[in-house]
């Protein structure tokens, strides 16, 4: 039977506005962080996050008393994907274009947002639903190694710690060339694929360099911004 307004004990309505109250401040919360964190990377402030979602410090505490919670929250669905791309590869029939095709989708994943970019390069151990899925994705990043090398391929002295280290490199480029050479990171990652390549590999064309006046006005952003000193 359908309640009515005096089936309803007096606390409920307040109780029920107060739960959708919390909950339109999680959203806003989300996607304020989303938005600051694509643009800006993991470095905004948690203030920051507040003033753009609209909502006060002590709100956001309420709602994220952490910050390895918010950013937990923020990219999970990110950490799905970036498993799915190790699924996909895995499925690939042909190991070493299953491995580029990894490569070239993680490094995608990073350019699109920089703060997952961020999140690729970092640890959260507070983080556990996040760091799970890294685990996952890792895992089956061995077991893509291992497939690439045995159709010989991938270099024998290829390891996965390389793939952090093309991660740190990939960050720094987007980061750096942001939007004035938004493509310069394909060109990185051309070159590392030809690095990882063993001899008679089949190689993908190396992407076009940025044109000249695109990463001298990166320069100029970065020597203006102070990214570029130590």
């Amino acid at each position: 039977m359908t309640s009515t307004p005096s089936d309803r004990s007096p606390g409920q309505e307040p109780e029920a506005r107060l739960r959708a109250d919390a909950e339109r401040n999680r959203d806003l919360i989300l996607a304020a962080a989303r938005r600051l964190f694509a643009r800006e990377g993991l470095g905004v402030s948690m203030a920051s996050v507040a003033r753009e979602a609209g909502v006060g410090k002590a709100t956001l505490s309420r709602r994220f008393a952490t910050r390895e919670e918010l950013i937990n929250a923020v990219f999970a669905d990110r950490m799905d994907a970036y498993a799915a791309a190790v699924a996909e590869a895995l499925a690939d029939p042909d190991p070493w274009h299953g491995f580029t095709g990894y490569i070239h989708a993680v490094c995608a994943m990073q350019a699109a947002d920089r703060g997952f970019a961020d999140v690729l390069t970092m640890s959260f151990p507070a983080a556990k639903a996040l760091e799970a899925r890294r685990t996952e994705s890792y895992n089956g990043f061995l077991e893509l190694i291992a497939r690439a090398r045995s159709s010989g391929h991938l270099r024998a002295d290829f390891v996965p710690e390389d793939l952090v280290i093309l991660q740190m490199a990939n960050a720094g480029v987007i980061a750096a060339a942001d939007d004035s050479a938004p493509d310069a990171w394909r060109r990185l990652v051309g070159h590392m694929i030809r690095s990882y390549a063993a001899p008679g590999a089949p190689i993908p064309p190396v992407p076009d360099a940025p044109a000249p006046a695109a990463l001298y006005r990166a320069m100029v952003r970065l020597a203006r911004t102070g990214h570029g000193s130590a």
